[in-house]
């Protein structure tokens, strides 16, 4: 119970990294639903989304590149997010996909899916419902202070280790480099209170950096920090990544232990 538990943490984790859920529609008269996670086609890959499929449910089809962990029955998809009431996605992004999703559920209403899909993420700005329509700029600022906002410490969720490798495996990198100076750095998408979450979490004392030139606000933190590095991985030995990343981690970890 205990090892299912951590591993549905860890997909929660995952599909805040590198999932997605989706909405579309059938010829404008019928709504479908989808979750789905993207990954390279590689065998550490295929074996954790099959470890995922075990115990959250799912399919995982291949293709010569890619390996997918999607689920498109409704019902199904039903079941699984309800996972999500127990530990909750912790990016904007993911939050508002989610609300959208169940939004369009308990309306199921193909025209007005049709005029508010340009206004997924403008859903639960300023803590409105998406009932009430709020104006898409707002959004993301909105949604940081008053969601993402509410978390300014990781110790309440109790889900967040297991959480973090999930997400370190979506998007997590060990960089090593020549000159030795061997680093860790993760980064995300608009959210920056949360990579501030996981700076505190490996008691990381470099800034959070934004990266100039991106289209969406992008945060990134790199840590090159000998004592954090191994806080790194005693995180990683306490709560494993379990896919492509972890082939990543152990050539990281041959090179600097």
């Amino acid at each position: 119970k205990q090892k299912n538990d951590s591993i549905t943490k860890f997909w929660v984790g995952l599909m805040d990294g590198d999932g997605s859920i989706q909405v579309n529609h059938w010829k404008k008269r019928s709504l479908q639903y989808r979750l789905v996670i993207k990954l390279k086609n590689t065998q550490a890959n295929r074996d954790m989304l099959v470890k995922i499929k075990s115990i959250v449910g799912g399919s995982v089809p291949c293709s010569k590149s890619f390996v997918l962990w999607t689920e498109n029955d409704k019902r199904k998809i039903q079941r699984i997010i309800s996972i999500f009431d127990k530990f909750p996605p912790l990016t904007t992004r993911l939050k508002c996909q989610l609300t959208f999703l169940k939004t369009c559920l308990k309306r199921n209403d193909v025209q007005w899916y049709l005029e508010n899909r340009s206004q997924k993420y403008a859903t639960v700005a300023n803590n409105q419902s998406i009932e009430r329509q709020a104006p898409a700029p707002t959004f993301m600022h909105g949604m940081l202070l008053n969601h993402i906002g509410d978390s300014n410490s990781v110790e309440p969720f109790t889900y967040f280790p297991a959480w973090l490798s999930g997400f370190i495996e979506a998007e997590g990198c060990f960089c090593i480099r020549q000159s030795n100076n061997h680093s860790f750095s993760i980064g995300q998408n608009q959210d920056m209170q949360l990579i501030e979450r996981i700076r505190t979490y490996f008691n990381a004392s470099n800034k959070v950096r934004a990266i100039p030139g991106r289209a969406e606000n992008f945060y990134l933190l790199e840590i090159y920090n000998k004592r954090c590095i191994d806080l790194i991985i005693s995180h990683i030995q306490k709560y494993p990544l379990l896919g492509e990343k972890h082939q990543s981690y152990l050539k990281f970890c041959y090179k600097i232990l």
